[in-house]
C-alpha cells in the first residue's frame, strides 16, 4: 500500500510538533522515521496510526482518506517499543487476540496463528507464558501479532530500544526478513542512524518536527541537502572545519589556508563549514595548497585501518589512514581530500553550496 502525507501539521496548545508534512512512501517500502529525541517521528507515526488526531493536512492509503478515519478502520498493525504483550495468555493466545476479536472461527483463528508464528521463528514456544521468553523473542511475538491481522500497514514505534546490542543487531535481521517476506509497507520510527541506514529501503529525517530529507540511506549519506543531514549520519561524526571562501581559496580562523575549488561557488567572505568524513582524506607525499598539513595528536587502532586524531589551523578532526603509514603521534602528514565525502556548508543557515 502507497502512504501519502500531505502538510501534515501537528499543534499541542501553541507548540507545533509536526510542521507542513509532506511525503509519500511507495507501496512495499520498509520506510524508517529517523531523527533526535523529540523530532516529531513518533508524532507522525500516532497520526498515521489513527492514535492522534490531524491539526491540519490529509493522510491517504493509496487514493483513500484516512485522516479521519478511526484506528481499528484503517488496516493498520502496530509494535509498541514496550511489546505490549498479555502476561496471562500463550504465545498462541497473544497472537491470534486479534482475530479472536474479530470472531473469527477457531479453526482460521489457530492456523493464521500458526502461520505467523512460523514466519517469526516462534513456532517451538507456542505454549509459553511472556514471562519465560527473552526480549527479543517477545518482539517477535509483538510483530507475529501485528502481522496476523493482514495489516496495509505496519508501524514499528522504537521497537529494539529495549534490547541489548546484540539482540537489536539480530532482530534488525529479522525485521528485514519478515518485511521482505510478507511485501506489507513498513514504518519503522527508530533515533538510531545505524539502525535506520542498515534495514530501510528509504529514510524519511526529521529535526523540529520539519523533514530534513527523504532519500535511499546511501544517498543521504553521499548527498546531504543541509549541514543537519550530513552531521546526524555517519560514524564517528563528519569533521566540520570553521573558516570562509575567498575566491578559491578557504581560509581559517588563524590564517590558515587550503586552496578549494569548491569555494568558487560561494560569495566570497561567506562563513562556511568545510564538512568532510573520516574516510574522504588521502595522504599525499608532499605539502601543496590543496592539502591540508596536519599534525597527528593521537591513533587508535582499528584493524586494517587506524583511526587517527588530527589537528589543522587550531581546528581537530578524525580521519581513517591504513596503518600501513604507520603514524605515530606528533608526526606531521599531507592530506588530499576525495571528490565524495567533502560538503560546504552555510554555517549561519546550514545550506548546503
Amino acid at each position: 500500500m502507497r502512504v501519502r502525507m500531505e502538510h501534515l501539521t501537528k499543534k499541542f496548545g501553541s507548540f507545533t510538533a509536526v510542521k507542513d508534512f509532506t511525503v509519500t512512501l511507495e507501496d512495499g517500502e520498509l520506510v524508517c522515521l529517523l531523527g533526535p529525541s523529540g523530532c516529531g517521528k513518533s508524532t507522525v507515526l500516532n497520526m498515521l496510526a489513527g492514535i492522534l488526531p490531524v491539526t491540519k493536512g490529509q493522510i491517504f492509503f493509496d487514493e483513500e482518506d484516512v485522516t479521519e478515519l478511526p484506528p481499528e478502520q484503517r488496516g493498520i498493525g502496530l509494535v509498541f517499543q514496550n511489546y505490549a504483550l498479555y502476561p496471562h495468555m500463550t504465545v498462541m493466545g497473544n497472537i491470534s487476540f486479534p482475530l479472536e476479536i474479530q470472531r473469527l472461527p477457531k479453526e482460521e483463528r489457530e492456523a493464521r496463528s500458526a502461520e505467523m508464528a512460523r514466519l517469526v521463528h516462534m513456532d517451538s514456544m507456542l505454549s509459553r507464558k511472556p514471562k519465560e521468553l527473552s526480549g527479543g523473542q517477545q518482539q517477535r511475538v509483538a510483530i507475529a501479532r501485528a502481522l496476523v491481522k493482514k495489516p496495509r500497514l505496519l508501524l514499528l514505534d522504537e521497537p529494539l530500544s529495549n534490547l541489548d546490542a546484540r539482540l537489536r543487531l539480530e532482530m534488525r535481521e529479522e525485521i528485514r526478513r519478515i518485511q521482505q517476506e510478507t511485501q506489507v509497507t513498513t514504518i519503522f520510527v527508530t533515533h538510531d542512524q545505524e539502525e535506520a541506514m542498515s534495514i530501510s529501503d528509504h529514510i524519511v529525517l526529521m529535526k523540529d518536527g520539519v523533514l530534513q530529507q527523504h532519500d535511499k540511506p546511501q544517498e543521504l549519506y553521499n548527498d546531504p541537502v543541509n549541514q543537519f543531514v550530513a552531521d546526524f549520519l555517519g560514524n564517528p561524526p563528519i569533521n566540520n572545519l570553521p573558516g570562509t571562501c575567498q575566491g578559491g581559496v578557504f581560509v581559517m580562523a588563524n590564517g590558515t589556508r587550503l586552496a578549494l575549488e569548491n569555494c568558487l561557488r560561494v560569495p566570497s567572505g561567506t562563513a562556511v563549514s568545510l564538512a568532510v568524513r573520516a574516510e574522504s582524506f588521502l595522504v599525499e607525499d608532499s605539502p601543496a595548497p590543496d592539502r591540508l598539513t596536519s599534525r597527528v595528536l593521537s591513533v587508535y587502532q582499528m584493524g586494517k585501518e587506524e583511526m587517527a586524531l588530527l589537528s589543522f589551523g587550531g581546528v581537530s578532526f578524525r580521519a581513517y589512514i591504513s596503518s600501513d603509514y604507520g603514524l605515530k603521534k606528533g608526526d606531521l602528514v599531507h592530506l588530499g581530500l576525495r571528490n565524495r565525502g567533502v560538503f560546504l556548508f552555510d554555517r549561519s543557515s546550514g545550506v548546503r553550496y
